[in-house]
């Protein structure tokens, strides 16, 4: 426990952004109704990310297709496979336990977020959220199980000691979601989902879920790729740490676009060497000795360390020829776009996928009725508006 509590100290004071503790639903300034009129008429709209875009835009829906009957009977290349992990929470069913807002307003409110694990992204999203706190008059404590789920599982335990107004949870695992949402609802504590998808069962239990639409922003990027390579060729994929939704989404989300949207690339093979570059770097070199020129584009699912091991072992063999695209638009993404280096990648905002978990939570507080969903905004980047994504948030 104290190494919990330590990390989540210095978590506590990342970024230069102190703020005080405290548990439970805070008393709020000047009475219920009072302290939601002020809240309401608090003004975000100039508030912005690192790379000057609005922190806290509106979010976004999607359609949704009718579930198969039974989608794991279907082929993996089939995109309904996979649709209880790209559509869930869409059709979860009614939530259980539902948490009743209180209607008081934002201004004085405590919350807890429990992030994956460390790395640069997670600390622009950690930004995000401390900016989007600090604009809509809450408290904050943003806390790290560094990728181990069962750390994550006891600072939810502490999370929910701590009686916050709120907590939100970017599940390290899908499947042990399940319980940890569960547990924060049946503690009579409002739960949202944050970045990363969990299951249908999951999401019954929180109020809502915001982040990207990685499945959608995948199958985006795999289109401009495909048109890139004359929609034939061999693909390859280095994919995200297996077991959580980016993982899937950045895999069969492009596999099964490219089914149907040209069906003439082929997929060479997949493999998954965490986030080094040397690790990268060598999962590339052995693709190029045993495909040769067969090997005509790398679906990335880092546009960081992934992408720097995947243009070295590129250039090393001299191949020019291999069409490269990531998600995520960290700094070493863009300046490789700017290079020349990597084709296209997603712009997904870390600040404001921060910022849109706080912001929902807000809402919540403000007794504002909340989607199911809600997703930000895409885009991809590319040689010609990499500017305007400039400077990177990490």
């Amino acid at each position: 426990m104290k190494r919990i509590l330590g990390i989540a100290f210095v978590l506590f004071i990342l970024g230069g952004f102190v703020f005080a503790g405290g548990g439970g639903q805070q008393s709020s300034s000047g009475g219920g109704a009072e302290n939601l009129q002020k809240s309401l008429a608090l003004d975000y709209s100039g508030v912005k990310s690192g790379d000057g875009q609005i922190l806290m835009p509106p979010l976004s829906s999607k359609q949704v297709p009718q579930r198969p009957a039974n989608p794991d009977a279907l082929p993996e290349e089939d995109a309904l496979h996979w649709y209880d992990m790209e559509y869930a929470g869409w059709n979860a069913g009614a939530k259980i336990n539902p948490a009743k807002s209180p209607g008081d307003g934002s201004i004085g409110k405590h919350v807890i977020i429990i992030v994956h694990g460390d790395h640069p992204w997670t600390t622009a999203y950690m930004l995000g959220a401390r900016k989007a706190a600090q604009a809509l008059g809450m408290t904050i404590d943003l806390w790290s199980p560094n990728w181990d789920v069962n750390v994550q599982n006891q600072m939810i335990d502490q999370a929910i000691n701590a009686r916050p107004a709120a907590i939100g949870v970017i599940p390290i695992n899908a499947e042990s979601a399940i319980q940890q949402f569960r547990r924060i609802n049946q503690a009579g504590i409002p739960a949202f989902g944050t970045n990363t998808l969990a299951t249908a069962e999951a999401m019954r239990y929180m109020v809502t879920w915001t982040g990207p639409d990685d499945w959608g922003q995948m199958r985006k990027l795999a289109r401009h790729l495909a048109d890139a390579m004359g929609k034939t060729g061999g693909i390859a994929y280095v994919t995200h740490n297996p077991g959580g939704s980016p993982y899937f989404a950045r895999m069969f989300g492009p596999r099964t676009e490219l089914k149907t949207y040209a069906p003439d690339i082929r997929t060479l093979d997949f493999q998954s060497p965490g986030f080094e570059a040397p690790a990268t770097k060598q999962v590339v070199s052995d693709w190029l000795t045993r495909y040769g020129r067969d090997l005509k584009a790398i679906f990335l699912a880092d546009d960081s360390a992934q992408a720097i091991g995947t243009i070295d072992a590129l250039k090393e063999a001299g191949r020019t020829d291999v069409l490269v695209v990531g998600a995520g638009n960290s700094k070493q993404g863009m300046d490789l776009i700017a290079s020349g280096d990597l084709l296209g990648i997603t712009y997904q905002t870390a600040e404001g996928d921060g910022a849109a978990c706080v912001k929902a939570m807000a809402d919540f507080f403000n007794g504002k009725q909340l989607p199911e969903i809600g997703y930000l905004a895409q885009d991809i980047v590319v040689k010609s508006n990499v500017a305007n994504f400039q400077p990177a948030q990490w």
